[in-house]
């Protein structure tokens, strides 16, 4: 999985009930830390910011996931538009070109 960047678009997985998204992405990333082999980088743009933030619980696995190599990425024009700029508690902001470079590198798995 080193050759792959998660994207995520979204604070939760699926369409439907939220609170439920909100399980499964927390349950998502709870999982993926446990693993031996782990993604690149996450790249959290649009709602998917929330995630790294103290707004959602998923933010303590993203920070453990960081913490082990795993580059955790928020895109700052999200940020910006959502008010987060001095909000994050996992990974560090970045940028939509940064996006584009790995996105040429590696392949892209999209939540």
């Amino acid at each position: 999985m080193k050759n792959k960047v998660i994207l995520c678009t979204s604070n939760v997985i699926g369409k439907g009930d939220e609170n439920l998204g909100e399980t499964i992405v927390e349950t998502f990333f709870t999982l993926l830390k446990q693993r031996e082999e782990l993604p690149h980088s996450i790249f959290l743009m649009n709602r998917g910011v929330f995630l790294a933030t103290d707004q959602s619980l998923a933010s303590v696995h993203l920070h453990e996931l960081a913490q082990k190599g795993v580059h955790v990425l928020a895109c700052s024009t999200c940020l910006q538009h959502y008010q987060l700029e001095d909000a994050l508690v996992a990974g560090q902001v970045s940028t939509m070109g940064q996006f584009l470079e790995l996105a040429t590198e590696y392949q892209v798995i999209t939540l």
